[in-house]
């Protein structure tokens, strides 16, 4: 593979976090051969620079060394060569999430996009990567788990992978380390789990039987005759934690961290809802194999990782993903429709809970995830909303409207198999991307499938700023929709953390009586009507009052003395319940349909 781009990596310095990268290049650019690094990685849109993790970089050439110049933040250009080109570098690896790179002395972990240059003009060649195995004794039990084609390595073990292109490769990340492992097929398709961090008395045998449920359901509903998946082998990768939350997707695998205290264990029977929590990420990853994997906007057809990629469209890739993960629990049998009807309901009461759904369309958050999405403040709750939690209510909003107007003959499901079947089921094609779709694409697709005239709706939903009329798109399948917030504790309209032994203010709600007291962000409340305020007495001390009653508040901002007046509200946040009746028959069929 003469034409190939060969990397090597290897963990160099478990201690300093340091991995040891090489790339080499046959027959570079004649004139001056350029080097990049990603500035982001798909999935999570923010600029993350990851070149500022290269800690020294040097170029070489028939075992000379040749000069080597920065052109920008992440691009070098070597000088001028003839022979075989080589790049020498070390990468900073200590950022523990799933977008970057970790590494010490209990595991490895790294994403391609934070590691691996690209070779500028030739990101369709192969690409071609050992991966190398650390010094010492104490890592001589260590593995490599990825979803990356095996060159001359074995299943697990260290060695060579190979990719068809740039992308792919960027696409694969490793977890290397003695990580617990189980195995799965669904649909005939192999799936490893693995699990990095010590986890007392992990029941694996139920966690794999959970999420072969929710698998094969994903898998016949994109594939309802095939029931084929679009990948040889999928690997779920969780570095597991005292307290932590996240995930990213990739093309047949995907990057997981999860609290410890969120997995089963062995002998326990009950659902916890962290566990439920964990199997709603994973369902939610794995769905983004079809939608967003290959099915993509066309703004990330291809990718340019060098800045951002503007779509109005995450409502569909993230929030429809949103929409479809917790029901996929239900309709694979992992949950039941009470414990479905009771997570809806937390993410209407967290949409509702932020006033600025009314200033941000989903349309317009997805357009801006780059710079209020994924950098929030904390005055995000009343300027933004969250194409995750909106899109996916909207999912149901549209959902629930075709199937009620089509009497059953059509659904979202019927939407997003169109979408695979014309966007997604050939999109990796003989090593080549297929093309993404469009807004006015999206929009025509919703009428030419469901045979109703939508684009309305779709402007008023997706374009708009009106809350969703979910009460009464519910009520035609038999689900009850209550808000009991008029019965609301006495409260400040605040979130409070617990700062030591603090009590200090996260968020102050648009108009309540926090914000109207002049209470912000950061402070630290000391006292109410000279009562000393802790971290966890507020609540009990509110509840001595009635809504209305007036007070005064000590409060440090920074290192100054405040003193405020505030009134005592009813707490107004949103207290929705969804609730399944037994009848009319008709509704408890459409309702069946939708979650069975």
């Amino acid at each position: 593979m003469k034409k190939a781009i060969h990397y090597t990596i290897v963990p160099k310095d478990l201690a300093a976090h340091l991995f040891a990268v090489t790339v080499t290049v046959n027959q570079p650019d004649p004139i001056g051969q350029c080097f990049s690094l990603p500035a982001w990685i798909p999935g999570s849109y923010m600029i993350r620079e990851f070149a500022k993790n290269i800690v020294q970089i040097s170029a070489e050439s028939d075992g000379k060394k040749i000069g080597l110049s920065k052109l920008d933040k992440q691009t070098w250009i070597a000088d001028e060569c003839s022979g075989t080109l080589i790049l020498r570098y070390e990468v900073y690896a200590w950022d523990l999430s799933v977008r970057t790179a970790h590494l010490d002395q209990t595991h490895g972990f790294f994403n391609g996009s934070s590691v691996f240059l690209r070779v500028e003009d030739r990101e369709d060649s192969v690409h071609i990567v050992d991966i190398q195995k650390p010094q010492g004794d104490e890592v001589d039990a260590w593995r490599v788990a990825t979803a990356m084609r095996q060159l001359d390595a074995k299943r697990y073990g260290f060695g060579t992978y190979i990719a068809s292109n740039y992308d792919e490769l960027i696409d694969h990340p490793v977890e290397l380390g003695t990580f617990s492992l189980a195995t799965f097929r669904a649909h005939d398709v192999q799936h490893d789990v693995v699990f990095t961090g010590n986890v007392p008395n992990l029941d694996l045998p139920r966690l794999t039987t959970d999420l072969k449920k929710i698998c094969e359901t994903q898998i016949a509903f994109f594939e309802p005759h095939s029931k084929r998946a679009p990948v040889d082998r999928y690997v779920f990768m969780t570095m597991v934690v005292g307290d932590g939350y996240g995930g990213l997707e990739h093309r047949a695998s995907t990057a997981l961290i999860c609290s410890r205290a969120d997995l089963p264990v062995k002998g326990q029977k009950e659902m916890s809802d962290g566990y439920r929590t964990f199997l709603g990420l994973c369902s939610h990853e794995y769905f983004h194999t079809w939608n967003v994997k290959r099915i993509k906007p066309a703004a990330f057809v291809p990718y340019d990782l060098a800045t951002e990629n503007y779509t109005s469209l995450l409502w569909l890739f993230e929030g429809f993903t949103s929409y479809y993960d917790d029901l996929m629990l239900v309709r694979s049998g992992v949950i039941d429709e009470p414990a479905y009807l009771k997570l809806v309901s937390k993410t209407i009461n967290s949409v509702l809970r932020g006033s600025g759904r009314h200033k941000q369309s989903v349309a317009e958050s997805s357009f801006d995830a780059w710079v209020k999405y994924y950098r929030q403040d904390e005055s995000a709750t009343n300027s933004i909303v969250s194409y995750y939690t909106k899109g996916s209510l909207l999912g149901l909003a549209l959902d629930l409207t075709i199937r009620a107007a089509t009497k059953g003959k059509k659904s979202l499901d019927d939407v997003m198999l169109a979408l695979w079947r014309q966007y997604g089921h050939d999109f990796y094609q003989d090593g080549k991307e297929g093309r993404g779709v469009t807004d006015a694409e999206v929009d025509e697709l919703f009428d030419s499938v469901t045979g109703l005239k939508l684009k309305r709706v779709l402007e008023r939903w997706v374009r708009g700023t009106d809350d969703l009329p979910l009460e009464k798109l519910l009520t035609p399948f038999g689900v009850a929709f209550t808000d009991e917030r008029k019965n609301g504790k006495p409260g400040l309209g605040c979130r409070t953390v617990r700062d030591g032994t603090d009590c200090k203010v996260a968020n102050v709600y648009e108009n309540g009586a926090a914000h109207k007291a002049g209470i912000s962000a950061g402070d630290v409340l000391v006292a109410i009507d000279g009562l000393r305020v802790t971290g966890t007495n507020l609540d009990g001390m509110l509840s001595r009052y009635r809504a209305g009653d007036a007070i005064v508040m000590h409060v440090f901002r920074r290192d100054e003395l405040l003193n405020l007046k505030a009134k005592v509200q009813a707490s107004d946040a949103p207290n929705v319940m969804l609730t399944a009746e037994a009848k009319p028959t008709s509704a408890v069929r459409l309702r069946d349909a939708w979650l069975k």
